[in-house]
């Protein structure tokens, strides 16, 4: 979901509270922060040789011992507001990065207005080839073959 659209769900709903789902159906504790808005780049090269990159929204959301701290979509919208100078125009993906036993990152899929609640539904990020019409061997792939054995990638 870009940056504009999870923004005009908040403001749609300024006064209800925050829902994160994970991926496993579990929820970011109600007393999380979001404790930074940041821009993350990342540039590479795909195995196939193509230079590559993407832009995110990342909202990190931290749990402590305040229990009591509940986050508003309203107060959310105005921090993201904030953070507008980060994207020059831009409107990437967001992203919310929580640690629960290892630091991850979840794109948020879906927003939900449900009774004084926004629940936010996240789902989970998977590693792919980006460059399989190169790398991958067309027919049937050998058990003991690679993506790189005599494909001309990596």
């Amino acid at each position: 979901m870009t940056t504009s659209t999870f923004k005009t769900h908040l403001e749609a709903n300024p006064e209800a509270e925050l829902v994160f789902v994970l991926p496993n159906g579990k929820a970011i504790p109600a007393h999380a922060h979001i404790t930074e808005v940041g821009r993350v780049e990342k540039r590479f090269l795909d195995c196939g040789g193509a230079h590559r990159g993407w832009v995110t929204t990342n909202l990190q959301a931290w749990v402590d011992r305040d229990v009591d701290h509940r986050l508003l979509a309203g107060k959310l919208a105005r921090i993201i507001d904030l953070a507008a100078p980060l994207f020059g125009g831009e409107d990437p993906e967001v992203e919310i990065e929580h640690e629960d036993g290892v630091l991850s990152q979840y794109p948020v899929e879906d927003v939900q207005s449900v009774g004084r609640k926004l629940v936010v539904t996240l789902t989970a990020k998977h590693a792919d080839c980006l460059a399989k019409d190169i790398c991958l061997p067309t027919g049937v792939i050998e058990e003991e073959s690679s993506c790189c054995s005599g494909s001309g990638c990596c």
